[in-house]
């Protein structure tokens, strides 16, 4: 079979059982087979990379999620962010990561610097309302001087 860029479905199923068959007895890479498995593999990763997109996870949860597997709390990363408060306010997206956060991470993590760049969705910040003081009401009296 002569073998194109896949652009259906089918195609790309029939180029997927053709790399299963040739896989079960691998050919060597300078034979007709072998040419072939390449080929086949270049077009497989290019449909996927259309038609499958991978998609970063949200940068929040990247960072809670290898703090956790690395075992490091809130405190180990306190020169990355410059205190306790600001990197509470960034994990609980009140704040966005600035670019010495997202480089500074990138490296302690070892997480990709365009998974950290991404667009966050802050929370908007709630600011109370100052406390309402009653003021006494003005008491307006005649005056009592005469003329």
């Amino acid at each position: 079979m002569t073998w194109t860029i896949l652009n259906k479905k089918t195609e790309y199923d029939a180029a997927l059982q053709r790399i299963e068959v040739i896989s079960q007895n691998p050919p060597s890479l300078k034979s007709e087979e072998g040419k072939e498995l390449l080929l086949l593999g270049y077009l497989v990763d290019r449909y996927e990379e259309e038609h499958f997109p991978l998609r970063y996870p949200d940068p929040i949860d990247a960072i809670k999620v290898r703090m956790e597997d690395l075992g490091l709390t809130l405190s180990d990363l306190t020169d990355i962010f410059g205190d306790r408060g600001t990197a509470s306010k960034v994990l609980s997206r009140q704040r966005a990561l600035s670019i010495n956060m997202i480089r500074g991470l990138s490296n302690r993590l070892s997480l990709p610097s365009d998974l950290l760049i991404q667009p966050l969705k802050l929370k908007p910040v709630k600011h109370s309302q100052p406390a309402l003081v009653k003021e006494p009401k003005p008491v307006y009296r005649k005056s009592s001087k005469q003329k």
